[in-house]
């Protein structure tokens, strides 16, 4: 049995330990100040005294950033002689991490919102101490919850979280502008929202069943003259659209690396 500990459990703690509970060969124990809620077949503490004496496996780093150097120095000594740390927090750099830990096998993770319906995709970054059953444990974890991509450089990390760590927030954004201008065509709430949620739900389906690329996607069901080419030049006017993405992006990315 494979032991795992979660330092805090916030929203993407808890959404991740639902996915992983579905694996098998594991035990997970959460150390939550709060006792905050957690899914249930987990094991939850408020105090690591409760922890005495016990290693594990893997130690998940679900905290805030800025908590990280005052409390994981004392989950060091819990670390089995062959463990490794994971880190979920966002722009706390590798090697700010070997600092807190004293140098202990460290793998960050970034993952988004939708591993809580397995429909995730996360990025892992391994120093180079991870051994390849380590990798190899997380990879078992993590493919309960969507799709997983090994980055070679720990600056893919930030990148990644700009692209897709921070994405749904921006597709949700999407997704309400959307739905609003539909309510303001005479639609309900109700039924602007199915519109919307079905049909982005639906394009992404087509899109990653097929091999063409999306601008060939896009062409497809845009007849010359027709409606939806009168929607896209008023979308896409000037060029605004992929302006304000790409600000979206870049400005994602210089505040993970303003933290580290």
């Amino acid at each position: 049995m494979t032991r795992v500990l979660m330092a805090g459990c916030g929203n993407m703690g808890g959404a991740l330990l639902g996915r992983w509970l579905q694996r098998p060969g594991f035990e997970f124990t959460v150390i939550s100040p709060s006792k905050r809620r957690c899914p249930e077949g987990v094991r939850v503490e408020s105090d690591l005294q409760a922890l005495k004496g016990q290693t594990f496996d893997l130690i998940v780093i679900a905290i805030k950033p800025q908590l990280i150097r005052d409390v994981i120095p004392a989950y060091v000594n819990l670390l089995a002689s062959d463990g490794c740390f994971v880190s979920m927090a966002a722009g706390f750099s590798i090697h700010s991490l070997q600092e807190v830990t004293g140098s202990k096998s460290v793998i960050r993770m970034m993952p988004n919102m939708p591993v809580s319906v397995g429909k995730g995709v996360s990025a892992l970054y391994a120093d180079a101490q991870v051994s390849s059953a380590q990798r190899e444990l997380v990879d078992n974890l993590m493919q309960a919850t969507g799709q997983q991509i090994w980055v070679d450089e720990e600056d893919a990390i930030d990148r990644f979280t700009a692209i897709a760590g921070s994405g749904p927030g921006y597709a949700f954004e999407i997704a309400r502008c959307w739905v609003e201008a539909g309510k303001a065509l005479g639609f309900s709430e109700t039924e602007a929202r199915g519109m919307v949620l079905q049909t982005l739900s639906g394009t992404a389906e087509m899109a990653l069943a097929s091999e063409a690329t999306l601008e060939e996607l896009r062409n497809g069901v845009t007849s010359k003259n027709g409606t939806t080419e009168a929607g896209l030049k008023a979308l896409c006017a000037g060029g605004e659209l992929g302006k304000h993405l790409q600000q979206a992006l870049d400005a994602a990315y210089t505040r993970a690396v303003e933290l580290r």
